[in-house]
């Protein structure tokens, strides 16, 4: 009842129309006794012409108002073509104040995205009006609106599944949320909706899906929140592996070809194993729009008289780097010493011949089959990444890295999808001395009961897999365990009794017993996907209210004191 259009909606077809527009003054200019407003409400913006100024009292920057006038042509000098409505403005002869607005701004909306995060946070509604921001919120809400429906033309049906949850130890730390009605007892919020859809496949829903919100009170990163974040959870029964990664890759490659014009990688999406990937990328988070290869150099090395990488993994990495300086080289080493790496060397294929310090290590036969086995070109440089078998991948992996960022041969233009599949079902933690879970404990180990009987724990693979884009982790997901006698020994390795599990995952481990079906998932993760789209640095450019990187709502001021009367109804004493 306000207004009649919004601001940005009005064509040539209305022109010498009345019009009643509402939104915010974002600006405020003065031409010799006429007086400009840039109206801008959530469709975009108008001009609006003044020629009385007594409309203008009690008006400025970011108050709400309504404006009542005829839409007219502006003239050719003062047509502004980047924007939609450039061409138009309001000769307005009413002017209404819906909401006022302090005279001094805590920021320039237009600068918001450059403040101090605090500042930003504390006033995220002021924030939000930047039309930068406007624009991811609108994003997200698209790209979820698609995967919604997407999913559903799938086959997919979406179920919600419980908040308030019971406590699993599932990788993370739980959010708990104390009873009143059960003293000394808590509920969790769910890191995942894990147990609840793997129930859901039990209770005979043939595929299921959701967009979950999931909770771990983990500290943030540039691709995680603390706090909450979303996923697009599914499951499906009957399914097996190259079923999951059908249904992934046609939704991740339709939702990014649809909202960017960038380059997305073809269907199939590329297959490594965790092994392969580790050793030609260094990462289980391979970013494959940069060009460069690791290479197992152990072998090689064996039979060279160079003590430094006597009895020690090699990795090597053959890099173009013919028209670079002596500070590049300089710089890699800075660089290679100051994530841990007592060096970097390096050889610089000349014609035929190396330069370089290890060169007079090697024998002319020894070159020649070095040049050959990396198809090394004139000006070619290899560099060689040498350490203990636990950390020579990871840092051959950051020296790619940072070749591929300092060379700029990573494509700034495409989305590069992969598949990461058979991971290590568990690993030896130094701290307890003991066998863990590296990944999902509800994952199908290959090779099922057998395996479990007879390989070493550390031999033991599982049918586990992430989604990989452009060197950011998408999506994990697995084929899952759905026998008990399966999941009862695989939960012995982990040194869990059946009591224990009973305990700890009873509701599952009951319900497998009762006629479950073969079943596989994965959880592609919301604000990653609109992050990578909308082409911002960290998740919170594209969640409206995100906790800040200290898990601070400056806002609403979370986490806070609660009253007396609160612990005690809730049976907490704070120590």
């Amino acid at each position: 009842m306000h207004r009649t259009h919004l601001a940005a909606q009005p064509t040539g077809d209305n022109i010498g129309q009345e019009l009643t527009l509402c939104g915010w003054v974002e600006s405020i200019r003065d031409h010799g006794g006429v007086k400009f407003i840039d109206l801008r409400d959530f469709s975009g913006k108008m001009q609006i012409v003044l020629h009385d100024d007594s409309l203008l009292d009690g008006v400025n920057r970011e108050a709400v108002i309504a404006v009542t006038g005829k839409l007219r042509e502006r003239s050719k000098e003062t047509i502004n073509p980047k924007h939609s409505t450039g061409y138009i403005e309001v000769f307005a002869d009413k002017l209404e104040i819906l909401g006022t607005c302090k005279n001094m701004l805590p920021f320039e909306i237009d600068e918001s995205k450059t403040i101090r995060e605090d500042l930003r946070m504390m006033f995220r509604y002021l924030d939000l009006r930047n039309p930068l921001m406007r624009d991811n919120i609108v994003l997200r809400s698209n790209i979820i609106s698609f995967i919604r429906e997407k999913m559903t033309e799938l086959g997919f049906l979406e179920i919600q599944t419980p908040i308030l949850t019971a406590s699993s130890p599932e990788g993370a730390r739980d959010y708990l949320v104390p009873s009143r009605k059960h003293k000394g007892k808590f509920y969790a919020l769910p890191q995942a909706p894990q147990m609840f859809k793997q129930l859901l496949m039990v209770s005979g829903f043939d595929k299921y899906f959701q967009i979950a919100p999931c909770f771990r009170d983990e500290d943030a990163r540039v691709d995680r929140t603390p706090g909450e974040f979303y996923q697009l959870d599914f499951e499906m029964a009957f399914a097996e592996q190259e079923d999951v990664f059908a249904i992934g890759e046609k939704v991740m490659y339709e939702t990014f070809t649809k909202f960017s014009d960038k380059k997305v990688s073809p269907t199939p999406f590329r297959r490594m194993t965790y092994d392969e990937c580790m050793l030609k990328y260094g990462t289980d988070k391979p970013d494959l729009r940069n060009p460069l290869i690791i290479h197992d150099l152990t072998d090689f090395f064996k039979n060279v008289e160079f003590a430094l990488f006597k009895g020690k993994p090699v990795r090597g990495i053959v890099a173009g780097c013919s028209d670079k300086p002596r500070s590049f080289f300089d710089n890699s080493l800075k660089y290679a010493v100051s994530i841990g790496m007592k060096g970097l060397g390096y050889l610089t294929l000349a014609g035929d011949d190396f330069k370089g310090p290890i060169e007079k290590f090697l024998s002319p036969e020894q070159k020649k089959g070095l040049i050959s086995s990396l198809a090394m070109k004139d000006g070619d440089t290899l560099f060689f990444i040498c350490d203990a078998a636990a950390a020579v991948n990871g840092f051959a992996g950051d020296i790619r890295t940072w070749l591929g960022t300092n060379l700029d041969i990573t494509d700034k233009d495409s989305f590069e999808f992969c598949y990461i599949t058979d991971y290590p079902m568990y690993e030896f933690n130094p701290e307890t001395k003991k066998i863990d879970f590296t990944h999902n404990p509800f994952s199908m180990p290959i090779g099922g009961l057998e395996a479990l009987e007879t390989k070493d724990p550390l031999d033991i693979y599982a049918y586990q897999y992430d989604i990989v884009c452009n060197g950011i982790e998408l999506s994990s997901g697995a084929v899952r365990n759905h026998s008990p006698e399966i999941m009862k020994k695989a939960f012995e390795i982990a040194g869990y009794t059946e009591k224990e599990l009973e305990k700890r995952f009873g509701a599952l481990y009951t319900a497998f017993q009762y006629g479950a079906p073969p079943h596989a998932g994965m959880a592609p993760g919301i604000d990653r996907i609109i992050m990578l789209i909308a082409e911002e640095e960290t998740l919170r450019e594209v969640i409206a209210f995100p906790l800040n990187s200290n898990a601070q709502d400056y806002l609403l001021g979370a986490p806070s004191e609660v009253s007396e009367m609160q612990l005690r109804e809730a049976h907490i004493k704070i120590r």
